[in-house]
């Protein structure tokens, strides 16, 4: 059987359903991390609050949380390939709405944009996934895996890069000269920032859309297996999901047998707290630190770049975790030392001040790279036949990244935008606790 060169392990028979595939991921990648540019580009033209302005993360972010359950029996119905252009329509109308929601600059439906573009790239990921583990051999599944998330870090890395350039060009100076004009005037400038994201979005919304269509009448195959497969599947892709490198998932079908209930399992219900939290501190550093280096003065010109720049360092900790896990590093030791450079890079940020501080907590990009896939098969170890509601467990952890944002925000008004990191800090402890404690407390 021949391999088609480009993805490691795919035979070519595949290769056509890989790149499929590996669009939809550069999809992922691409959209997720817009956050970091609507912030502060809708703190100035719906002149929001500094609370305000991070319910862009939360409308995004809860919707893992709420769509985290209803999405197998969705799946059950549509199927996997149906549910990739369903969750692909679902992006497109919430990027739709930011049209109307521009013209009118109603900062509520710009957060309902942002809602269903979240339940249609939960679905969208959900659906996705699978492909990856079968459409070649099962074991080089994480060597594909790899490529899939070099995919979305690239598509994390450009997304704010190119919209940036779009909306923020000149925007803080079009705050401040808006402070000056009268209410009509303020109206009109503020009106014609915008409508800056009219023509991005709908240029989104048409890729969207044909790209849905594409998957539709795609090569892709449908996938049909029994309970335990999909459970056990469900697991090894979870494990390694947008983490190239892939850790390794430990054998689960033996596990569980004896439980009777999900809340037997303290070492699964500690990991979704964990998640819970490293995904909020995930989202601190990718979606506020363009806005952080506009408090120390640094232009919007300029600080629009610090959002990608949290990229690079997180994919450069993408491919360290390629290189060290597991041959070098344990999932457990991968997490330790995780946390310990989050709380170094975050306490350095607090010590220190100006561009010194902002680039601090763009490095915490580069420490989160690896907890998420050191977590997952931590916390999933030994489950068994609950390995499925688990892995819907942790997909609700997700939400961490809609309410610890937040959080920072109104603490950031409160105080400021540099003492609000703290936050940060105790996620991080509780972090390195469970990976040196947390995963492996368990019921008798």
């Amino acid at each position: 059987m021949q391999e088609d060169s480009s993805v490691p392990g795919l035979p070519r028979r595949f290769a056509s359903p890989m790149v499929i595939i590996g669009i939809l991921f550069f999809v992922f990648g691409f959209v997720t991390w817009l956050g970091a540019i609507l912030i502060p580009y809708l703190q100035i033209a719906c002149q929001l609050n500094i609370f305000e302005s991070y319910l862009v993360t939360f409308a995004f972010y809860i919707s893992y949380f709420i769509m985290a359950i209803p999405i197998s029996p969705v799946l059950s119905r549509t199927g996997y390939k149906k549910g990739i252009s369903l969750g692909l329509l679902f992006m497109a109308i919430g990027s739709l709405l930011f049209i109307p929601a521009a013209i009118n600059r109603q900062y509520l439906l710009f957060l309902v944009g942002l809602f269903v573009q979240g339940m249609g790239l939960t679905l969208l990921q959900t659906a996705a996934n699978p492909y990856v583990t079968i459409l070649g051999p099962r074991e080089s599944a994480a060597k594909r895996m790899s490529f899939m998330g070099m995919c979305n870090g690239v598509a994390a890395v450009l997304g704010p890069l190119v919209l940036g350039s779009v909306i923020l060009e000149n925007a803080d100076k079009i705050g401040e000269q808006a402070k000056l004009l009268s209410p009509a005037e303020r109206i009109v400038l503020l009106d014609e920032l915008g409508r800056r994201v009219i023509l991005p979005y709908a240029i989104i919304t048409i890729v969207l859309v044909l790209l849905a269509v594409l998957a539709f009448f795609s090569g892709l195959p449908e996938i049909n297996s029994d309970p335990e497969e999909d459970a056990m599947m469900e697991a090894e892709i979870a494990a390694v999901a947008a983490v190239p490198g892939g850790a390794t998932v430990p054998a689960l079908a033996q596990g569980g047998k004896a439980k009777t209930s999900i809340f037997q399992f303290p070492h699964l219900l500690l990991g979704v707290l964990t998640l819970f939290l490293y995904v909020g501190v995930e989202v601190i550093a990718g979606d506020t630190v363009i806005n952080y280096g506009v408090y120390y003065h640094i232009p919007l010109s300029s600080s629009r770049y610090f959002g990608s720049l949290t990229q690079i360092f997180m994919l450069i900790g993408y491919l360290v975790g390629a290189v060290c896990i597991p041959k070098y590093l344990s999932q457990e030791k991968a997490l330790r030392y995780s946390s310990v450079l989050g709380i170094f890079f975050a306490l350095t940020a607090l010590m220190t001040s100006g561009a010194v501080s902002v680039v601090f907590v763009s490095l915490c990009g580069f420490a989160n790279a690896m907890i998420w896939p050191s977590i997952w098969p931590l916390a999933i170890s030994g489950l068994g036949k609950f390995t499925k509601i688990a892995s819907s467990m942790l997909i609700m952890a997700i939400g961490g990244g809609a309410i610890l944002p937040l959080l920072y925000g109104y603490l950031a008004g409160k105080f400021d935008k540099h003492h609000a990191y703290w936050i940060v800090i105790p996620c991080y402890l509780a972090i390195l606790l469970y990976a040196y404690k947390g995963h492996k407390v368990r019921t008798t």
